[in-house]
């Protein structure tokens, strides 16, 4: 009898080691947070901007619209005279693997040199500035525009093969998309690519079944009721369906096409000390040649 009460005695206060809020906290955050971003994708900087802005979902993601406090004050501040940081990750990237003679000569059928740059700028074809200019459909010139997209030249490294980054809109990534697949002929491929997840450790995968072991109560399981929410980093983006294809490639130009959104985040740095920033936080990878 002295035992059994002690061993309540001791299950009393070990409960009440523990406030409220940490006896409510999932035990693993790494599943809770793919089980909420389902149906929209949170970007890295998600849980920051959740704390601080009212968030929106638009174009498959969860986005921060607008402040909490009223910070306007200290963003022009930061604009004017410090650095400001916008995360633009939600911006969607289309890769171009080829020949550049051929890159170049089917894409100038999507711009025009009337409105500015193009593709085979000088400046921008070096891989030393980035350019921006606005797509059409191919040979519709100036009808049928398809919007703006901003493009970044891989830096020559000796061979004729080159690689073009573009960015796009998520609003406009499939119908760009569309038409970069057309003017190159690629075609989908016979299997399906799917973006390996970033795999757990031992610890992870066992308190998710410590979690299923408590049933309900931590409210881990589907709709379904029997399948389990995976531990595991949702790759992909609100564009793009994780089990469908994410790379095409041509048999007659040689050209591949490769969706590389959410695996390349961009950031924008605005102020007069964005400069300094960078070279504070960066460092140059000193090159090794044998």
């Amino acid at each position: 009898k002295k035992q059994a009460e002690k061993t309540v005695h001791q299950k009393k206060e070990q409960s009440k080691t523990k406030c409220r809020k940490a006896r409510r906290r999932h035990i693993n955050l790494v599943a809770e947070f793919n089980h909420r971003q389902r149906k929209n994708i949170w970007l890295e900087t998600h849980i920051w901007h959740a704390k601080r802005f009212h968030m929106v979902k638009k174009w498959g993601y969860c986005l921060g619209n607008s402040p909490t406090e009223k910070s306007y004050r200290a963003c022009y501040r930061a604009m004017t005279k410090h650095c400001l940081l916008q995360d633009l990750s939600y911006y969607c990237c289309l890769e171009l693997k080829g020949k550049e003679n051929e890159l170049l000569k089917h894409l100038a059928r999507l711009c025009s040199i009337d409105t500015g740059l193009t593709f085979q700028e000088a400046c921008c074809l070096s891989g030393r500035f980035e350019g921006s200019l606005n797509l059409y459909r191919a040979d519709r010139y100036p009808k049928d525009m398809l919007g703006p997209v901003t493009f970044i030249w891989k830096p020559r490294d000796g061979s004729e093969n080159r690689q073009l980054w573009i960015w796009v809109h998520p609003a406009l990534k499939q119908d760009i998309l569309r038409e970069l697949k057309a003017i190159f002929q690629c075609s989908e491929p016979e299997e399906i690519c799917v973006t390996e997840p970033v795999t757990t450790s031992a610890q992870e995968e066992k308190q998710v079944e410590v979690v299923m072991s408590l049933g309900n109560k931590r409210k881990k399981e589907d709709k379904e009721g029997e399948k389990a929410v995976p531990v595991k980093k949702i790759i992909g983006d609100g564009t793009r369906d994780p089990f469908q294809s994410y790379s095409w490639i041509s048999q007659t130009t040689g050209i591949a096409i490769s969706d590389r959104s959410m695996e390349i985040l961009r950031y924008r740095l605005i102020g007069p000390l964005s400069h300094s920033v960078l070279t504070e936080t960066l460092r140059a990878a000193s090159v090794q040649t044998v």
